[in-house]
């Protein structure tokens, strides 16, 4: 059976933000893009919740892969290996977390969640692309990648990505710190060289996880699979 790859695309993103990877791949990889619910094909599908993505994945998933996620995307793919140990073989995460690690940080970023979610609410799909766009680890965007974005971005609905934003956010997720040294898989994180942020995340991540290894692609910022997807692909195909 030819080696599965399952891709979990970012918060406002769908499965065809990762259409350049799947296409550098080499030939035999099989690809599984989902559109994760609250996302593209699935905005209306209902409820959005961790648990109910980890059960779409473990039903659509083959018995076993690679689990690859960018940002949100990651961090769901971290919980996904934690409750599907036998099948998850290796994980590569781009621009991705475990979360945040205290209660009160989580509390605060669910209350702002809760404020963008009922903002996107009031706007329109156009409105609220352009809004998400300026967020500050999107910053320096090549202009070529930003305008794809801003096409796969209108692909949501703006009650979707609110939805998503209550289930599957930063603050409503637990924290995945303290259970690091338990995931014995081996782990690449991707980073771009321009993600400051992230870089940090990934180096004290990597600190914790028994097999894990930072890779920083020269030039890139958060999406490196959207601003360099050779490089993610090469990652992905290494075993």
């Amino acid at each position: 059976m030819p080696p599965t790859v399952v891709l979990l695309h970012g918060f406002t993103n769908t499965a065809r933000s990762w259409d350049g990877v799947i296409a550098a791949l080499p030939e035999g990889y099989r690809s599984l893009a989902p559109d994760i619910r609250g996302h593209g094909a699935a905005s209306a599908t209902r409820p959005v919740t961790l648990r109910c993505v980890i059960e779409d994945i473990d039903a659509t998933a083959p018995e076993l892969f690679t689990l690859a996620g960018y940002s949100m995307g990651g961090r769901i793919a971290l919980h996904v290996a934690f409750e599907l140990p036998q099948r998850v073989r290796r994980l590569v995460l781009v621009g991705a977390s475990p979360g945040l690690k205290g209660a009160v940080a989580r509390a605060e970023r669910r209350a702002a969640d809760e404020r963008l979610a009922e903002l996107a609410e009031r706007l329109t799909i156009t409105e609220f692309s352009e809004r998400w766009a300026k967020a500050p680890v999107l910053a320096g965007q090549p202009e070529d990648v930003r305008a794809a974005v801003d096409v796969d971005r209108r692909r949501n609905q703006p009650e979707g990505l609110a939805s998503a934003l209550r289930g599957l956010g930063t603050g409503t997720l637990p924290s995945l710190w303290p259970r690091l040294r338990d995931l014995e898989i081996p782990i690449e994180l991707i980073v771009g060289e321009l993600d400051v942020k992230f870089r940090a995340t990934a180096e004290q991540m990597a600190q914790e996880l028994p097999d894990a290894r930072v890779i920083v692609v020269p030039g890139a910022g958060h999406a490196v699979h959207l601003e360099r997807p050779g490089a993610v692909a090469e990652i992905i195909s290494r075993a």
